[in-house]
């Protein structure tokens, strides 16, 4: 199971990571994307939130992802938190906009 929300910022961040938690995701269920990859840092240590590692996506997925564009990285971890391909190319076009993109999974 999981939940997806596309936000503009980090406050709206925070909002949607305070309904996960009242939905029963726990903080390291929960997983903030943006497409700068320090903004993405930023946000993730500001919200307390969990970053896709080996857990998720096994060793080779995270050596294959060191090699990988951005945009081919960033849709792999989504791939591996449960989405489909189509909607991890749906998200990472959000992202391109600029979008945050908050995943909870209880995977």
């Amino acid at each position: 199971m999981y939940r997806v929300f596309v936000v503009e910022n980090g406050v709206q961040a925070t909002e949607k990571i305070s309904t996960l938690v009242n939905e029963g995701f726990s903080q390291d269920q929960i997983y903030l994307f943006a497409h700068d990859e320090n903004r993405s840092e930023h946000l993730t240590e500001a919200t307390n939130t969990s970053e896709v590692g080996f857990e998720e996506q096994g060793l080779l997925g995270s050596i294959g992802n060191m090699f990988k564009k951005r945009g081919d990285d960033l849709r792999s971890k989504f791939e591996s938190l449960g989405l489909s391909h189509m909607e991890a190319e749906k998200y990472e076009e959000e992202l391109d906009r600029g979008k945050v993109v908050l995943i909870g999974t209880s995977h």
